[in-house]
């Protein structure tokens, strides 16, 4: 019932990816949402994410920012990063998820999906048949549309570790 929702791998942070052993896979390109993904919402990017950054490109991948955000702060969290970007993207929709491959020159076996909300993020990269990483939120506090959507998160989230438990796995 809620499989559509389901993320390939639930971690902890985009900040704890083993993207070495990704390329490694052969994915090329990944495709981010920002906020309370890379940083608190709204929140510049710091060290932590231009270090990632500067780390995924001498890995060798193709980054893209997709974010439904507005241009100036996509802009102003790219300033610091300097990859490709994507705003106002209409997430959970598969146009721009497919527009992202088509600007990195890569497509949906060869690139993966970074956010941290089920019905925007992972459901659009389903929808596009990228692999997906849900990340937990970095920053708990947020705008009450994103509040009320982390209350069914949770029923869907409880059922993915269902699943999991009942195959064996087990995610972060």
């Amino acid at each position: 019932m809620f499989e559509r929702f389901y993320p390939d791998k639930y971690v902890e942070s985009a900040y704890v990816i083993d993207y070495e052993g990704m390329y490694k896979k052969g994915y090329r390109g990944i495709i981010f949402d920002i906020d309370n993904t890379l940083v608190p919402h709204g929140a510049p990017a710091d060290k932590r994410s231009i270090a990632l950054f500067k780390r995924l490109k001498a890995i060798g991948y193709e980054c893209l920012l997709l974010s439904n955000n507005k241009e100036p702060r996509v802009k102003m969290f790219n300033d610091a990063v300097h990859v490709r970007y994507i705003y106002k993207a209409g997430k959970p929709g598969v146009k721009n998820y497919e527009r992202a491959m088509d600007l990195m020159g890569t497509d949906d076996v060869n690139t993966f999906f970074v956010g941290d909300q089920l019905f925007t993020d992972v459901w659009g990269a389903r929808n596009a048949g990228l692999y997906s990483f849900l990340v937990k939120p970095i920053n708990p506090r947020e705008e009450i549309q994103i509040v009320l959507k982390r209350y069914l998160e949770k029923i869907v989230l409880h059922f993915y570790k269902k699943k999991l438990e009942k195959e064996g796995r087990k995610d972060d």
